[in-house]
């Protein structure tokens, strides 16, 4: 125990002595002074990457006995992670990367606590999916307050615009604003302004930390290379997954299958207005069919697949 914690004083020391001889210089130097985003990615960079047995190993020791410092180690050695997931959201997300990035962090830690190594399961692969949950969540949770999708134009502008312009560009067409108003039945003045908030702020992974360093962003991003093991195992999951979802599908209603085809596994979700006018039923009474439906593949998923839980 002292040993780690002297690691991790002297890792933190040098952390932060690294931070501070950097934003000297770049105070020294430049106009403007160091971007907190650079200031994280050159502090997660100092937290080595872990062999597939020493994440075993630590996550037996959360597992076994709430081992704080293993947990420390297992969620500092996977900050790049959530770094590389986050900047796959970026495009959504459209504002400053680090709330993405923050909320990231809250899932791999939850990822740690539930992390069970004797499942033979990569830890970064198990992590990946409660640091997408966790970033998901947030996006679906902000869309109101950052003024995405607050009308069904805007929600319907916000899935379909990019799709639309790169059709347009793909028949030889200029995507100018008047145009795709006509393809997609809004105004020219909502699609120039959805189109500016599409174009948001992004994060250029080659441009350098600072102005004076040769050090690109996408070397700090480094992640342990998937192996040729853990691509056939993830195939392999996808595929039955895949099965199963098709199996599942003829237990469901006409009805029930058109709301899990129009919302719960669709990229442009219908309204519950939608399909309830569709129906002939309130959209409450929609909402409680989509809970059901999910309800039920959950326990599908939990019958068929004894290890569904582990990545639930």
């Amino acid at each position: 125990m002292k040993d780690t914690n002297k690691i991790k004083d002297k890792n933190s020391g040098k952390m932060k002595k690294n931070i501070k001889k950097s934003a000297s210089r770049s105070s020294d130097k430049a106009v403007v002074k160091l971007d907190p985003l650079q200031s994280y990615l050159m502090e997660i960079s100092n937290y080595k990457l872990l062999t597939r047995e020493e994440e075993k190993k630590l996550g037996a020791r959360v597992l076994e006995h709430d081992d704080r410092d293993a947990a420390y180690r297992l969620v500092t050695s996977n900050l790049r992670l959530v770094v590389k997931i986050a900047l796959d959201f970026q495009r959504v997300w459209m504002q400053n990367l680090l709330d993405l990035i923050q909320e990231g962090n809250i899932g791999l830690m939850q990822a740690v606590k539930k992390f069970n190594p004797y499942k033979n399961v990569k830890f970064s692969y198990y992590a990946s999916f409660w640091i997408k949950a966790y970033i998901l969540k947030f996006i679906m949770d902000n869309w109101r307050l950052v003024k995405i999708g607050t009308t069904q134009v805007q929600r319907k502008l916000f899935f379909k615009l990019k799709k639309e312009k790169q059709k347009l560009i793909d028949q030889g067409f200029d995507p100018k604003p008047k145009l795709l108003s006509e393809r997609l039945g809004v105004s020219e003045r909502e699609i120039v302004n959805m189109d500016q908030r599409l174009d948001g702020w992004d994060v250029s992974l080659d441009a350098p930390l600072k102005d004076d360093s040769n050090t690109e962003r996408i070397e700090l991003l480094d992640v342990e290379t998937e192996s040729a093991e853990d691509r056939i195992a993830k195939k392999e999951i996808e595929s039955l997954l895949h099965d199963k979802i098709a199996e599942f599908r003829k237990k469901m209603t006409q009805r029930e299958l058109e709301i899990f085809d129009t919302r719960i596994f669709s990229n442009t979700p219908a309204t519950l207005q939608e399909i309830g006018d569709r129906y002939g039923i309130s959209r409450e009474r929609v909402r409680q069919v989509e809970k059901s439906i999910i309800n039920k593949m959950r326990e599908f998923f939990k019958e068929k697949l004894p290890d569904f839980s582990s990545f639930a």
